[in-house]
Formats: C-alpha cells, sequence, structure tokens
C-alpha cells in the first residue's frame, strides 16, 4: 500500500468542495507547460493524454504511452501546483497492473489520476471491470484521488441512463469523482450531477455552459482535456504560414519572452 501526502491529498480534495466555483483545472502536456500555469495562479494542473502520445509520436487512447505518462509525471510530480495524471484506461485491462501504475504515480507526486473506460476502438470497457480497476486502484493508493471518466456521450447518442448506471457503480467502486466528457446540454448535466453523490467533472467546450452556469448546475471541477495543447499547435503552425504567406509576423502580445520561458526551469536542470 502506498501514500499521497496527507496534507496535498486533502488540499486536492477540497478542491472539489469549494461552494464558490469549480475547480478550473488546466492539462498540460510538459514540464513547461505545467510550469507555466502554476505561474499564472493554478492551483492544480492535470495532464492531458493526447498531448503526452502526441510528442511521443503516438495515438492517444490506444494504451501505448505508459512509459511516457510516468516519465512526465516524475519530471513534474512534487512541484509548486497538485498534480493529477490522466492514464486514459489505465494502460492495461489487469487491475492489479493499473494498481501498480497508481501506486509509482503517487511516489512521484502525484495526488489524483484520470482512468476512463472509453476504448481506443469505439466500444466501453464493462462497467464490472472499470469497477474493479478503480477498487484495486484505491486499495493500493486509498489517498489518491481517482476520478473516474466514462465516455457514454463522448461517444455521442445521450445515453443519460448508461451514464447515471456507470456512475453509480463507479460511485460504489470508491471513486472520489466522477467525469462525463462530452456534456454540454445543461439538463444532461444537471441529470449527472443528480445521478451521483460524487463531484462531477465536466469537459470545457466553447458552446457549453459558462464556468457560473455549471456551478449553478452543481458541477464541481471543469477540465480542459487536450484544448491547450491543440490551440498551442494550432498557433505555432498559423504563426509559421502567416509569416510565409505575409512576410511579416504576426503582431502578438501574450507570448512569454525568452527569459520568462528560462525561469520556468527546474532547479537544477
Amino acid at each position: 500500500m502506498s501514500t499521497v501526502d496527507a496534507s496535498l491529498a486533502i488540499a486536492f480534495r477540497e478542491l472539489h468542495h469549494r461552494p464558490s466555483a469549480p475547480l478550473l483545472l488546466p492539462n498540460a502536456w510538459d514540464h513547461a507547460s505545467a510550469a507555466a500555469l502554476a505561474a499564472a495562479g493554478f492551483p492544480a494542473v492535470g495532464t492531458t493524454s493526447l498531448g503526452v502520445a502526441a510528442a511521443a509520436g503516438l495515438p492517444d487512447g490506444a494504451g501505448l504511452t505508459r512509459a511516457e505518462t510516468l516519465r512526465l509525471a516524475r519530471r513534474i510530480g512534487g512541484g509548486p501546483f497538485l498534480l493529477s495524471v490522466d492514464i486514459e484506461g489505465g494502460f492495461s485491462d489487469d487491475p492489479a497492473e493499473v494498481a501498480d501504475l497508481a501506486v509509482e504515480l503517487a511516489e512521484a507526486g502525484a495526488v489524483g489520476v484520470n482512468l476512463e473506460d472509453g476504448r481506443a476502438d469505439g466500444a466501453l470497457t464493462p462497467p464490472r471491470l472499470h469497477a474493479a480497476k478503480i477498487t484495486t486502484v484505491k486499495s493500493a493508493v486509498p489517498s489518491l484521488f481517482v476520478n473516474a471518466r466514462t465516455d457514454t456521450h463522448w461517444l455521442g447518442g445521450g445515453r443519460d441512463a448508461e451514464t447515471a448506471s456507470r456512475l453509480a457503480a463507479y460511485q460504489d467502486a470508491g471513486a472520489d469523482g466522477v467525469f462525463v466528457p462530452g456534456l454540454t446540454d445543461p439538463a444532461s448535466i444537471a441529470a449527472a450531477v443528480d445521478a451521483t453523490a460524487l463531484p462531477l467533472n465536466v469537459l470545457a467546450t466553447p458552446d457549453g455552459p459558462s464556468l457560473t452556469r455549471l456551478a449553478e448546475l452543481g458541477v464541481r471541477r471543469v477540465s480542459l482535456g487536450s484544448l491547450l495543447f491543440r490551440l498551442a499547435l494550432g498557433a505555432a503552425v498559423n504563426t509559421a504560414a502567416s509569416l510565409r504567406a505575409n512576410g511579416v509576423l504576426p503582431q502578438t502580445s501574450s507570448v512569454p519572452g525568452y527569459a520568462a520561458v528560462q525561469a520556468l526551469a527546474s532547479p537544477g536542470s
């Protein structure tokens, strides 16, 4: 059995139970992005599995980035922010192997993990198996915050009833929070909130409710997922393409300077 530092575990849990506003959890893909978000005042930072996978030239959601995920956690864990790590489906269908990874992540300084039931082929992990992963992880690292994600809405088709059933199963399995990406309709968000006693996490989207509205609906955590990584990638390509097309660089006001980025380096790096 492994543990997370008690004060950090409590601090992260409390961020999910604030009466004023949901926890806004931005997602990083490397040391610089995590350090920059922490420097901007975000007390907790998640990782994005797409960003980690794409940076390594690998597909997301295919269970291929266990080593890269653990390497990043060891690089940024224990920093000046609370770290939650996206581990896809745990990179295994053996609950014991998923628990072994959770132990390594806790030792690296992570206070939470995001564990999803979506599969690369578009199917969902059987709820009993996903529940077994949750239970085994919590047995191995009781203080680790397990955010149990179900992709019932992410895969399309609504599925409010199936969502409610899976949320109940994951709550019974010992999850600390639940995540339903793809929810944008206020009625479905409210239904998911009502389906569980755990803090509900949703994904921020341009066409979804505002943070204020999400708070009113009872959402307790809002993630950005891969959005920041995709924005950064798009901005890089668009800047290069604009220079090629116009001969001059576009005006930018929010780009950090060289010295500011250098300051993000860890001591001793």
